[in-house]
C-alpha cells in the first residue's frame, strides 16, 4: 500500500503520483509525504531511485528489528530514523515498527505490520497546514509527538497494572499467581523501556543535524524530548514499585511458612508426651 501527498503553500494540495516526486523535488517548493506499508524489495528499490537514498539506509529498512536510531546522510541531505510506536496492554505489548526518511523537502515513512495508524498524524498535519512551510521537520515532529504520546498512555496502563499487583500482594489470603505476574510485568516493562530510551539521543541528534529542525521548530522537538524523559522516569518508578511488591510478597510467604512451621512444632510437642507414655 502506497500513499503520496503534496503540501504546498501551507496547505494540502493533492494526492501525488509517486513517479512525479523527482520532478517536484527538483522544481517545486512544496513538501512531499510518501508512505509505504509492508513494502517488498521492488518497492524499496523504486523508493531509492525516486529520492536518491543511500544504499545503507535502504538496507536497514529491508532488515527489520533495528534498534531505534537516527543516521544523518550529509551528501544526500536527509536523516534516517527507526522508531517503535507501542500499544496494547501491559501484559501483551504490541510494537509498531516505523522507518522514516526526513529532510526539509520531504518525509517518507515505511511501516510494517502491525501498522501504526497515521490517521491522527494526518489530521494534525491538515489542521496546522501553515506549519508545513517549515518543511519535513514539522511533519516529522507531529509523527514523533503522536508516537511519544502513545508512550505516556502505555505508562498509565503500567501504573494501573502495578497498583493491581500491589493490592493482590496484600490480600488476606496469598495469591499464588501474583509472583509470576510480577515477573511477566517486569519483563514487559523492560521491553517497553528498550523501545523508548534510545529516542532521547535521537531527538538530541536531530536538533544538531542538517537544519531539518529549524529554529521555530526547536521548542516543539524539545517538548517531545521532555515527554520522553518523563516517560522514562515513570517507567523507573513503576519498576521500583514492582520490585518492592515482589519483596513484600516473598516476605509474606516467608512469614506464613514460619507460622506453619511453628504450629507443626507445637503440635509435635503436644503429641510427643502421650507417645512417650504409650
Amino acid at each position: 500500500m502506497l500513499t503520496c501527498r503534496l503540501y504546498r503553500e501551507s496547505r494540502l494540495e493533492k494526492d501525488l503520483d509517486p513517479d512525479c516526486v523527482p520532478q517536484i523535488l527538483a522544481e517545486d517548493q512544496g513538501v512531499v509525504w510518501l508512505d509505504l506499508v509492508d513494502p517488498d524489495g521492488a518497492e524499496l528499490t523504486r523508493l531509492q531511485e525516486r529520492f536518491g537514498f543511500h544504499a545503507l539506509s535502504i538496507e536497514d529498512v529491508r532488515h527489520r528489528g533495528q534498534r531505534p536510531k537516527v543516521d544523518t546522510f550529509d551528501a544526500q541531505d536527509y536523516s534516517y530514523l527507526v522508531m517503535y510506536a507501542l500499544s496494547g496492554s501491559p501484559h501483551d505489548l504490541v510494537k509498531h515498527e516505523i522507518h522514516a526518511f526526513a529532510s526539509s523537502r520531504f518525509l517518507v515513512t515505511v511501516r510494517y505490520s502491525p501498522t501504526f495508524d497515521l490517521a491522527r498524524v494526518q489530521k494534525r498535519w491538515e489542521l496546522h497546514a501553515e506549519m508545513t512551510r517549515h518543511g519535513g521537520g514539522f511533519l516529522l515532529y507531529v509523527l514523533l509527538d503522536e508516537v511519544v504520546d502513545g508512550y505516556l498512555d502505555m505508562v498509565e496502563r503500567f501504573e494501573d497494572a502495578s497498583e493491581d499487583i500491589e493490592s493482590r500482594v496484600f490480600e488476606v489470603e496469598p495469591d499464588r499467581g501474583v509472583q509470576e505476574d510480577i515477573f511477566h510485568l517486569k519483563k514487559q516493562l523492560l521491553a517497553f523501556r528498550r523501545g523508548v530510551s534510545p529516542l532521547r539521543d535521537v531527538l538530541d541528534l536531530l536538533q544538531e543535524g542538517l537544519g531539518l529542525v529549524s529554529d521555530p521548530l526547536r521548542p516543539y522537538f524539545r517538548d517531545v524530548a521532555d515527554h520522553v524523559i518523563r516517560t522514562l522516569e515513570f517507567v523507573d518508578n513503576v519498576r521500583e514499585l514492582l520490585t518492592v511488591a515482589l519483596e513484600a510478597h516473598l516476605s509474606r510467604v516467608g512469614n506464613r511458612l514460619n507460622e506453619v512451621a511453628k504450629r507443626v512444632t507445637s503440635w509435635a510437642a503436644i503429641i510427643l508426651i502421650p507417645t512417650l507414655i504409650a
